[in-house]
């Protein structure tokens, strides 16, 4: 693929994506409704607007959709749900009309029980965990995979939903410390990250691989944010859950699906980048 559009390319995802899909060779549209520059121009568009979501997709091969409203509680719950499920629909409604070639997008990790108010069946969770929303944004993000299974079994085009824990720059790791002491603040998601350039990562794999019709995959960092052992946070934290086969200090959302499908393995680590301080 050459020519390739990435919504919401002035987000945090969005520019890690750009730079990453022009650094291989790829042609980009990138479109936000911020006014912004990454490494190319952006094109402002209301992805709300059928029509301007039908422009923006004209004469691309594939679409990485990115433009949502990021998370729960920065927008009223109507809001975040309509908002985003009117853009989900309107760029796989418009990519089957322009007959591209895939279509990958961000769903999110939330449809899995996010917060885990209510304790996860077991751990390491995976796409079987599903469907589970908890807060407006969350149940868009259901309704949108409910939406491009059926939208690429009429298209035929091949839908890939990427399910992404909760991201981070480089620059932000210098704050995981911060977390160690009280694993309860980072129980929401069991403790999962991605660093950005692996998100970039996920978006170019998922657009070339061996997927048809449409599916879901975990996308996190190959450990978790602690540490302290996983098996050992699951025993204080969330006690009586299942724990299956995980590593010392092992996600535990868990990547297996993306790993074998997109052949994705996460090259960047906290621990990596904090050296010596990482203490484990």
């Amino acid at each position: 693929m050459t020519k390739i559009c990435v919504t919401g390319a002035a987000g945090k995802a969005g520019r890690a994506v750009v730079a990453d899909l022009l650094d291989h060779g790829h042609e980009v549209v990138a479109t936000d409704m911020v006014p912004h520059r990454t490494t190319v121009p952006v094109l402002q568009a209301d992805l709300t607007d059928y029509g301007q979501t039908v422009e923006v997709l004209q004469g691309v091969e594939a679409v990485v959709h990115l433009a949502n409203i990021p998370a729960p509680g920065l927008r009223t719950p109507a809001v975040t749900y309509t908002d985003n499920t009117a853009m989900n629909a309107n760029v796989f409604l418009a990519a089957a009309q322009q007959g591209l070639r895939r279509v990958v997008w961000a769903s999110s990790e939330t449809t899995l029980g996010l917060p885990f108010d209510v304790p996860p069946r077991y751990a390491p969770v995976d796409e079987a965990h599903y469907p589970l929303p908890t807060s407006t944004y969350a149940l868009s993000k259901v309704v949108g995979e409910t939406t491009a299974a059926h939208v690429s079994e009429w298209s035929g085009i091949p839908f890939v939903a990427l399910r992404f824990s909760n991201i981070f720059e480089p620059h932000e790791y210098e704050h995981v410390p911060s977390f160690w002491e009280n694993p309860e603040s980072r129980r929401w998601n069991l403790w999962g990250y991605i660093d950005v350039r692996d998100v970039a990562l996920a978006c170019r794999l998922a657009l070339d691989a061996p997927v048809t019709g449409a599916e879901s995959f975990i996308i996190a960092a190959a450990d978790t944010i602690m540490n302290q052992p996983s098996a050992e946070l699951m025993k204080a934290v969330f006690p009586g859950v299942e724990l299956r086969d995980v590593d010392e200090y092992g996600t535990l959302l868990s990547i297996e699906k993306a790993r074998s499908v997109l052949g994705f393995e996460p090259a960047h680590s906290w621990r990596g980048e904090l050296g010596d301080a990482a203490g484990a």
